[in-house]
């Protein structure tokens, strides 16, 4: 046990799918996983391990942020031998080619954030999910007939901008899309030599100004769940 996760050794599965919203995994393993067990409660971080498909699989909330993720990233890879961990969240799509409920998978994520520089001076600002788990999250998502977008995007430890630079992210770097934790993921899979990747869901967008309610975005990325629990498969 760690001072965050409650769960013992061999409670927690070798691969993690990792929403950012408690509710959101306790959605996940409700209506996907068999003979699932409660493993996690500490700080209402619920984790739940279960079966899918005959396949041992971990759903584990993240909380908001860098600094939120990147604890419970750390420990799952560090202490529970984890290797694989999915997230699957929320974002705002910088793009006009990324429409509400769109599902995009993230090759790299711009930040400003300082999390690597601190963790181990680390000052790369773009930091690469795992070339190996996007291989097979594109191949599942053919399989299921899922059109999947694929590019970078942008990591902000800020949800509340005063000044929104999205045009000139777009331009300098190709962000897509902002969310506010994959940077500190795939940070951390890379310093521990594990992997990482991340499906994100339009929840909104800064070109349309369209949004999602807080229960759609809970309960209605059906899509981008059942590709990642399809892909837990092959892993």
């Amino acid at each position: 046990m760690t001072p965050h996760i409650e769960a013992k050794k061999g409670e927690i599965a070798k691969t993690v799918l990792m929403p950012g919203d408690p509710l959101r995994a306790k959605y996940i393993a409700e209506t996907y996983l068999e003979n699932y067990t409660l493993v996690n409660s500490v700080r209402g971080m619920y984790a739940y391990t279960g079966n899918y498909k005959n396949k041992k699989i971990t759903v584990m909330a993240s909380g908001m942020g860098m600094p939120s993720i990147g604890i419970y990233s750390y420990e799952l890879y560090k202490f529970y031998d984890v290797e694989n961990i999915i997230r699957l969240g929320s974002a705002g799509s910088y793009s006009k080619d990324l429409n509400i409920y769109d599902v995009l998978l993230v090759n790299k994520c711009y930040s400003e954030s300082s999390y690597a520089k601190t963790q181990n001076n680390d000052l790369n600002e773009l930091q690469e999910g795992s070339k190996e788990l996007n291989n097979i999250i594109n191949i599942t998502a053919k399989k299921l007939n899922r059109k999947l977008y694929f590019g970078n995007i942008h990591s902000s430890d800020v949800f509340y901008k005063e000044n929104n630079n999205y045009e000139y992210l777009r331009e300098k770097y190709g962000c897509l899309a902002v969310e506010m934790e994959s940077f500190a993921l795939f940070h951390n899979a890379k310093i521990l030599n594990k992997k990482a990747a991340c499906l994100l869901t339009i929840s909104d967008s800064f070109i349309t100004k369209e949004e999602t309610t807080s229960l759609e975005r809970q309960n209605s990325f059906n899509v981008m769940i059942e590709i990642a629990l399809e892909s837990s498969l092959s892993m």
